[in-house]
């Protein structure tokens, strides 16, 4: 069992590579690769107001700043749990695919019916 956030990822890079990871589990948003166990995620969701969806989960907003922030991208790229092409798309790489951020339940809202 691996240290928790034993990369020391700050909040914001935990939030994003959290968001990237569900992401990456939509078949529309992303491309299998280049290296095995790499997902490149080229589709990004657009916010409707203070939220957005991602799959079946519901989004705050303020969860997603780091989505759209080149600081972010390189920072996860430095880490080594992404390979940023900014702003056109960001591979995870196997580490980030499997990082264990503890914040999916935190962050992505789902089934308790969505309030707009």
């Amino acid at each position: 069992m691996s240290k928790k956030n034993h990369l020391k990822l700050n909040p914001l890079q935990l939030r994003t590579l959290t968001l990237l990871q569900a992401l990456a589990a939509i078949p529309e948003a992303v491309q299998q690769g280049p290296g095995e166990g790499e997902v490149t995620i080229t589709h990004f969701p657009h916010a409707h107001g203070n939220h957005f969806h991602l799959g079946d989960a519901l989004v705050d907003s303020n969860n997603a700043t780091g989505l759209f922030n080149e600081a972010v991208w390189h920072a996860l790229d430095r880490k080594g749990v992404a390979r940023a092409d900014w702003p056109n798309q960001i591979t995870l790489t196997k580490e980030g695919v499997e990082y264990d951020t503890e914040m999916a339940d935190e962050i992505l809202h789902r089934g308790h019916g969505h309030e707009h």
